[in-house]
């Protein structure tokens, strides 16, 4: 018999949070006040579509101010060190959720009394704890406050698409 193996990557960021995690990160890292949505198209290689659609919703959810005209463009409308990666998360994703209990887009009968469910629930909750502890100036910033990233660079990510 010929087992199949299937690989399933789990998405704990989806690309949304990502995009907006890298341009708050671009933003926070820049000494000028505001940043335009086309520079950060350019040095981020963010889609410009994407990164829009973005900047408005973060622009909503009041994490960015922005700035129409000549010289307009974004800045962060509060402390690098209040915007968390669970911020972005719930905007974006409206929870982490690593395992959906559906079977054949039904949802599991056995829901309620699985102990698996249970675990990973856990472990939900611990990840979701540890995400709490990530603000924006966690990333682009060392433990003594020096700059660990160079300008454009954040959790691991560089101007390039992934």
């Amino acid at each position: 018999m010929i087992q199949e193996r299937y690989h399933y990557a789990m998405k704990l960021i989806t690309r949304n949070t990502d995009y907006a995690m890298r341009a708050l990160c671009y933003i926070a890292g820049q000494s000028k006040t505001s940043v335009s949505a086309e520079e950060m198209v350019t040095r981020l290689k963010i889609p410009r579509p994407f990164l829009r659609k973005i900047l408005q919703i973060l622009s909503g959810e009041g994490l960015l101010k922005s700035t129409k005209g000549q010289g307009g463009g974004f800045s962060l409308a509060c402390s690098k060190e209040k915007v968390l990666l669970t911020d972005l998360i719930r905007i974006f994703q409206n929870t982490i959720q690593l395992n959906e209990c559906v079977f054949k887009k039904k949802t599991c009968p056995n829901r309620s009394t699985c102990m698996l469910k249970k675990k990973i629930d856990s472990i939900e909750r611990d990840v979701f704890k540890r995400l709490r502890g990530i603000s924006i100036a966690s990333l682009i910033h060392d433990g003594n406050g020096s700059r660990s990233h160079p300008k454009g660079k954040c959790h691991g990510h560089s101007a390039s698409r992934h």
